[in-house]
């Protein structure tokens, strides 16, 4: 699957192992690779597309999401952009909150935002759309949001990921969401067992169980989407706390950050 963006650049959706997503961003010559878990399916498509690779972009440290960089580092010489505080040892590019990057052999530009919570290390990789036209940002976010969802907080707080996630909902409604699982629809059953009544999340599943059932992957989504749908962007929303505080796992009158805590502990045993 290709999402278009401008007429010269393109995403392209590499699935891996069981439920991994690859991103590769690419302008019909030049191509760089977003969270390269596997080295194989990169190869394949560069192959296949007749694309030669300029770059590589890591989010966080785990195996998944690095384990085919020296792979790739064997046939392309390339730079590899990382996060500066996750212990990476192959980044040749450390990157940090409030840096831009142009990537090699693209013409694309990539804002840096430090969203620990998942890792402590953790970066996204936001594309910027001043001329607001439709499909061209982008939010390249590892295993921090996902679709319905959010990363399980390894090595971070609760109020690191729910201040990493508020740098998510503030962007444009329509930027594209790129995660790097394919967890939509059990994180949407859970949406669905704490937001009872959600019109939006209703919707969502339906259409996201037609795309799994054709074989065609629920991500991208939309920050709007998420936004509506996200109970990890919703711990505010009276239907959820009401949820949290019948399961007894939240006091009433609770601040923000225990719903988020307590809902994130409710997911890790859903």
């Amino acid at each position: 699957m290709t999402t278009p963006l401008r007429t010269h650049l393109a995403v392209l959706t590499l699935p891996a192992f069981k439920d991994n997503y690859l991103w590769l961003i690419h302008d019909g010559s030049n191509a760089a690779i977003v969270d390269p878990g596997d080295a194989a399916p990169v190869k394949a498509a560069l192959a296949a597309h007749k694309l030669r690779l300029t770059a590589i972009l890591l989010t966080h440290h785990h195996a998944d999401h690095i384990g085919g960089v020296p792979g790739l580092l064997q046939e392309w010489n390339v730079p590899v952009f990382g996060p500066r505080n996750d212990g990476i040892a192959l980044v040749t590019h450390p990157l940090g909150e409030g840096e831009r990057i142009g990537v090699p052999g693209l013409d694309l530009a990539l804002d840096v935002l430090d969203v620990p919570g998942h890792t402590l290390g953790h970066i996204a990789y936001v594309r910027r759309n001043p001329g607001r036209e439709p499909g061209a940002e982008w939010l390249f976010c590892g295993d921090t949001l996902f679709g319905a969802g959010c990363g399980r907080l390894f090595e971070g707080t609760p109020q690191q990921m729910m201040a990493s996630l508020g740098k998510f909902t503030a962007l444009p409604d329509d930027t594209l969401v790129y995660c790097a699982h394919e967890y939509t629809l059990s994180n949407l059953r859970f949406a669905q067992a704490v937001e009872p009544g959600n019109a939006a999340l209703d919707a969502r599943v339906l259409a996201d169980g037609m795309k799994r059932e054709a074989g065609q992957p629920t991500i991208p989504s939309t920050i709007s989407l998420e936004r509506a749908t996200n109970p990890f962007l919703r711990q505010g929303e009276a239907r959820i706390v009401q949820s949290l505080v019948e399961a007894g796992r939240l006091a009433p009158g609770a601040p923000e950050v225990d719903a988020f805590a307590a809902l994130r502990e409710w997911k890790n045993t859903f």
